[in-house]
């Protein structure tokens, strides 16, 4: 046999890194504003401020819609008790997503927490916290859960689902079509029949999984609360609970598909009838494929931020475009692996239907970075950018590799007959013996181990008989002369048959043994098919981590969006109180004879630039108090500013004020106030103020 060699890198391979190239330069270009998985942007009272007097709500604004419930805000007090109404107000307005919660009356001084909990229109859990202060900051005994929302077991036996329940739906969609679409012979192979059932049976099992753990995975993490029933039926109200619902029902339809695709279609004789029932399966199995896609369009990313009604049908193609090229190929796989009789025509079929997903899948893809990314340095600043970017070079990996596959189909023997046989016949001449042994492999190699062993068990009964067939098999193996003694010792042992039916099914056995191994040598003797084998293989691997990459790309919070809320913390963090001066109190104790008191300072607007600075000092009981002097600093130490002195005028007893006092720049400042009871009775108070 000749020498076969590896097909060469050429001009293809380089048109090919051309697309990719163009592909991702379109990409990037192409990002634009988009939202979705929802963030905290803004809130009031903010977090770290100090207001002068309690205030009457707090109020949470998001980037997108959220579902809320009466224990999605709770505010805490310094001893952990909860001191709001438990009344969520809906404050939405045209764009502005804003909820808010009422607080009760005559709440007293120190530092507040406010902890949120709630679910995106994305179907994915957000969480968060931040305090304020009434008056002045004082100690807090509120333990906040230092495990993040959506994590810990149930987060992971979620995400394990999810993953599951993608691979299920790429395998059970894309063996369905490999089968239907490519090699309908196929649809009699046991080992495709398995694959695609065990797709089923998986998503199926991922769906109910999901449905289960989802309560506790937008909730309190306790993976006991998968069984509460109460909160399963508060999940079924919500829009992935429902979506969830709908997959399970599609599956019941999907079911009745496969037996109808590995029962009465492989039955079917007639032409006329087989193809009437193949256009009736292609037409109900993509109605089918479709609505357990849409399923995850509904539920996630694409159902909400700009353009739903365009994303979804996007999204749904993208899918679709996913589970005919990574599912194709693993029944490819299956079929190069267990089914060794698979024409070359089909193998071609299946790279023209791959090549059509990869084009749907660029242009999908395209779209939906589009959404999701936003801009340049979200792309590579972000976990989401990061990870389209990996997704985006194994797409690539993954192209090239099945490039080399189709050069390796290429090279395999002729097309219009089973390649199996073809090889068969140019290795020892017996066509005819190959062909049928290509039928009997067509059954499963563990086949193969069956028969062997019943043979096994022949040969410790009966020597002779055993020694017969071994005789018979190396004369099959030495030369195509020696073929026609077998046979003649074939139709002695046939006279046998009729007088001893044991026998004759031990020899039988042993026949089909011998068939299957020369099929199995034939199969692994040929190039062509060993190199395609292990491109595919390869190409399944590296499918395998793509479809994982996908998973958690999914659960990742999109690039876009991600730098939406840095940006708006960042604008949150640099202002005390939103149009509102920065009120704060701070006790003091100089030591000696009336030295004991309270400074209330305000500083107006509170922004950079200049502010109007009043000071107020009022003794233990309330009452003004006059001191020889009185001075503050500014200091932002992260930038190296300060101390920036200030000496207000005396107002009036208890009363000290300065105008113009310049803030240069926004950020976290210290404010420092000395004071000075008496000639040597002085100490120094501060604190850390965020000024925009």
């Amino acid at each position: 046999m000749p020498t076969t060699t590896a097909p060469r890198l050429g001009t293809a391979l380089v048109r090919l890194l051309l697309v990719a190239a163009t592909l991702l330069g379109t990409l990037l270009a192409a990002a634009a504003p988009a939202s979705a998985h929802a963030a905290l942007t803004g809130s009031d009272p903010q977090d770290g401020a100090v207001v002068a007097t309690a205030p009457k709500d707090v109020n949470l604004t998001f980037s997108e819609q959220v579902a809320m419930s009466d224990d999605s805000i709770r505010v805490l007090d310094p001893a952990g008790n909860r001191v709001d109404t438990s009344e969520i107000r809906d404050l939405c307005s045209g764009s502005i997503v804003r909820y808010g919660v009422g607080l009760r009356a005559g709440l007293p001084e120190g530092t507040y927490t406010v902890a949120w909990q709630t679910v995106s229109a994305d179907s994915h859990p957000i969480a968060g916290a931040f305090t304020f202060s009434i008056g002045a900051p004082s100690q807090t005994s509120v333990a906040l859960p230092d495990q993040e929302v959506g994590g810990g077991l149930v987060g992971a036996l979620y995400g394990i689902a999810r993953y599951l329940s993608y691979a299920g739906f790429v395998v059970l969609v894309g063996g369905g079509a490999f089968v239907l679409a490519c090699w309908p012979r196929g649809a009699s192979v046991q080992a495709l029949q398995r694959l695609v059932v065990r797709g089923w049976l998986t998503l199926t099992a991922a769906t109910l999984a999901m449905l289960l753990l989802r309560n506790p995975y937008t909730g309190s993490g306790e993976l006991a609360d998968a069984f509460d029933l109460g909160g399963l039926g508060s999940v079924l109200e919500t829009k992935t609970g429902a979506a969830l619902i709908s997959r399970l029902l599609l599956l019941g339809a999907a079911a009745l598909f496969i037996a109808v695709l590995f029962g009465t279609y492989t039955k079917r004789t007639d032409e006329k009838e087989k193809k009437d029932l193949t256009f009736g399966l292609a037409i109900g199995g993509t109605v089918v494929a479709a609505g357990i896609a849409g399923t995850w369009a509904l539920a996630e990313h694409a159902s909400t931020g700009i353009q739903p009604l365009i994303a979804m049908p996007v999204d749904l193609l993208h899918l679709l475009a996913v589970a005919s090229w990574l599912g194709g190929l693993t029944a490819l796989l299956v079929a190069l692996y267990r089914a060794p009789g698979i024409e070359r025509a089909a193998v071609e079929r299946f790279s023209k239907i791959a090549f059509g997903s990869v084009v749907v899948l660029a242009a999908t893809g395209l779209y939906q970075s589009w959404r999701q990314v936003g801009s340049w340095s979200a792309l590579t600043g972000t976990s989401y950018g990061r990870l389209l970017l990996a997704k985006i070079g194994l797409v690539a990996v993954l192209v090239g590799i099945a490039w080399v596959s189709r050069r390796w189909t290429q090279r395999l023997g002729d097309p219009t007959v089973s390649d199996g046989a073809s090889v068969g016949a140019g290795a020892d001449g017996r066509s005819d013996a190959s062909a049928e042994a290509d039928e009997l492999a067509d059954a499963d190699a563990l086949g193969e181990a069956d028969a062997l062993g019943e043979a096994d068990e022949a040969d410790k009964t009966d020597a002779s008989e055993a020694e017969g067939a071994a005789e018979a098999e190396d004369t099959t193996e030495t030369a195509a002369g020696e073929a026609a003694a077998g046979e003649a010792a074939a139709g002695e042992a046939a006279q046998e048959e009729a007088v001893d039916p044991e026998r004759a099914a031990q020899l039988a056995r042993q026949r089909a043994a011998v068939a299957t191994a020369r099929t199995k040598r034939d199969r692994d003797a040929d190039p062509e098919r060993t190199g395609l084998r292990r491109s595919v293989l390869t190409e399944a691997v590296v499918a395998v981590v793509l479809l994982a990459v996908t998973t958690v790309l999914t659960s990742t919070e999109p690039g876009r969006t991600e730098e939406e809320a840095g940006r708006s913390q960042s604008a949150a963090g640099s202002t005390a109180v939103p149009e509102r001066p920065v009120d704060i109190r701070l006790p003091f104790d100089t030591g000696g004879a009336a030295g004991k008191g309270t400074v209330r300072l305000s500083l107006d607007p509170g922004r950079t630039g200049a502010n109007v600075l009043h000071l107020f000092v009022d003794d233990p009981d309330g009452r003004p108090l006059d001191l020889p002097e009185i001075k503050v600093a500014f200091t932002l130490k992260a930038k190296d500013v300060g101390p920036l002195p200030v000496v207000p005028d005396r107002i009036q007893a208890g009363h000290w004020s300065a105008n113009g006092v310049q803030i240069p720049m926004a950020g976290d400042w210290q404010i420092q106030v000395t004071v000075r009871t008496s000639d040597i009775d002085q100490t120094t108070i501060d604190k850390n103020v965020k000024i925009g």
